[in-house]
């Protein structure tokens, strides 16, 4: 199946964003409106970070383990999901790339590597729901961004 792929720009800087981003904790609140049930495993942060959340897309719900795989500071973060009772595997990326104005464009790509017979003949319908939720997490960690900015300002 093709990746998809959604950004936003934020005016923090790529290493504000990169340790924002590096704390797994911090995921659930932009993500939330979609993942739930965090349990959390590993490190607080960096490779070996992760959890296992409920997904709940597209009228269905399954169990989702979420592992940082690699971490390249202040540039890159790589997790890998499994999910479906393993038959998804797939790779979400963080890439974090620096504004010619200031600030930082966060791109997320997810990538299927392995996807269950259903996903791969709604092809068309499952990317088109992971580029929706995946557009709201892009505005959800701009807005987190900024709050958590200024949280630490104060």
């Amino acid at each position: 199946m093709k990746s998809v792929t959604v950004s936003t720009d934020v005016p923090q800087t790529p290493e504000q964003v990169y340790d924002f981003l590096d704390v797994m904790a911090h995921h659930e609140r932009f993500t939330n409106h979609f993942l739930s049930d965090w349990r959390y495993s590993g490190p607080g942060r960096g490779i070996g970070s992760g959890a296992t959340v409920t997904a709940s897309l597209g009228g269905t719900k399954t169990d989702v383990t979420i592992e940082v795989v690699e971490a390249e500071s202040p540039r890159r973060i790589v997790e890998r999901n499994v999910g479906a009772a393993g038959r998804r595997l797939a790779h979400g990326t963080y890439t974090i790339d620096p504004l010619p104005t200031g600030g930082s464009r966060v791109s997320f790509t997810y990538a299927w590597a392995r996807a269950p017979l259903t996903d791969r003949l709604l092809a068309p319908a499952v990317r088109a729901t992971m580029r929706r939720a995946n557009r709201k997490v892009m505005r959800r960690l701009a807005a987190d961004l900024s709050g958590h900015a200024s949280a630490a300002g104060s």
